[in-house]
């Protein structure tokens, strides 16, 4: 008797015919469907909106609500689009969709593929950290002591509230030998600090400085900023132009640096996409697209969707770069271990 859903092979054995056979139909069947290539169009039309932007997203106008360096603060992200996009493919059965969601997935990929694996090697000769502590920290000491606990050489604070700013050098005087702190912005480090003062971003208080660490690998310039926050309007947008011009200020400054080797440490409201941090990016490297583990996203800590938070290099050679456990405050900190030659 011949057994249900087999079919006699020519050597006496069997193999499954159906399954077989039901793939050939229904191969079969899409090749007769004319309309696999007619149905989706919208659906590869957002596919193909979504690639444009990508691509040229350096294009992108500023002129109304900063609309520009919101999409490029975000860019990364737009990759989620793609799941719901390729089902709605598949449930369309549409072959122009899906060729086009492809095609997006590889532009993405193209961007950020080398971002999500991690880059980071075991060298190093000084590991510095930044962190945005929150003005509103309701646990400075915590906080301190957390940062403190990961090792680094030089540690920039950002966000600094007058009175919590002895609180902070209590608790990191017992790891840092040295520190200078500038208006909202500071500096502590394993080794001496000489020429410490304010950057002028054009804000009116301090916000920035710069320091020179002097180690057994000689002198390095040391900058650290906090930029102005940008905000998103109903009425007005993505609202940036004062981060910007801060932005022109902060790398004006680091051009007329003139020591070779430069670290940037701090808060820039902006990720190295974001075509207003240009003034910086354009003359400094970044640690985490260099040698990061992953994306690095710092903010905001309980569910970080940007990295706003940058340790940049000149003249240094990035050799890990991560972010460090989240803390008091509404930012993650980020660390980064780099080479310093004399």
């Amino acid at each position: 008797m011949a057994q249900a859903y087999m079919t006699e092979t020519g050597n006496g054995g069997s193999e499954p015919g159906p399954s077989r056979s039901g793939l050939k139909r229904r191969l079969a069947e899409l090749g007769r469907d004319r309309g696999i290539w007619k149905r989706g169009l919208v659906t590869a039309g957002v596919a193909a909106l979504i690639s444009l932007v990508m691509i040229f997203h350096a294009e992108l106008p500023n002129d109304v609500g900063n609309l520009g360096s919101l999409t490029e603060t975000f860019l990364p992200w737009l990759v989620v689009v793609v799941p719901v996009l390729l089902v709605i493919a598949v449930i369309r059965k549409s072959a122009t969709a899906l060729i086009s969601i492809l095609l997006t997935a590889a532009v993405w990929v193209n961007l950020f593929g080398g971002l999500v694996n991690d880059k980071s090697g075991p060298g190093g000769n000084l590991m510095v950290a930044t962190h945005n502590v929150d003005a509103d920290n309701p646990d400075p000491r915590g906080t301190a002591e957390a940062v403190a606990k990961s090792g680094a050489d030089v540690l920039a604070l950002t966000e600094l509230k007058a009175s919590a700013v002895p609180v902070y050098e209590k608790a990191l005087d017992g790891v840092y030998k040295y520190h200078a702190v500038e208006g909202t912005v500071g500096v502590w480090s394993k080794y001496p600090l000489t020429s410490s003062k304010p950057v002028d971003i054009r804000l009116g208080w301090t916000r920035a400085m710069r320091t020179t660490v002097a180690g057994p690998f000689g002198e390095i310039g040391v900058y650290v900023a906090h930029l102005p926050s940008v905000r998103v309007k109903l009425n007005a947008g993505f609202t940036a132009n004062q981060r910007d011009n801060s932005a022109d200020a902060l790398g004006a400054a680091l051009a007329s640096e003139p020591l070779k080797n430069v670290i940037l440490l701090g808060d820039l409201n902006g990720t190295m996409n974001d075509r207003a941090l240009s003034e910086v990016t354009s003359q400094m490297r970044s640690t985490q697209g260099a040698a990061g583990d992953g994306f690095g996203f710092s903010w905001p800590a309980q569910f970080p969707m940007a990295r706003i938070d940058q340790i940049m290099v000149r003249g240094v050679k990035p050799e890990a770069s991560w972010t460090l456990p989240r803390t008091g405050s509404d930012h993650l900190p980020v660390a980064a271990r780099v080479t310093v030659r004399k």
